[in-house]
């Protein structure tokens, strides 16, 4: 399982699954990101913390803990 965490700048892939419960998988979801949805990662904050990523059109921060939720292909 390769999560989004795990990605380098520059490179675009598919959500496969949204782990997690309640209140913080569908906030994830709400920002967009849903099964089938391709994300660009943009940047990496200097200690790792945030990540910028464009999805849907649009440019969105991550926080590492949200981002280790999102396994991708």
């Amino acid at each position: 399982m390769r999560t989004l965490r795990e990605v380098k700048v520059g490179e675009t892939v598919k959500v496969v699954k949204i782990h997690g419960e309640g209140a913080v998988k569908r906030r994830i979801m709400d920002m967009g990101i849903t099964k089938g949805t391709e994300i660009h990662i943009r940047k990496v904050a200097p200690l790792g913390d945030p990540v910028e990523i464009t999805v849907r059109g649009y440019e969105l921060s991550l926080r590492k803990a949200d981002s280790e939720m999102i396994e991708i292909e």
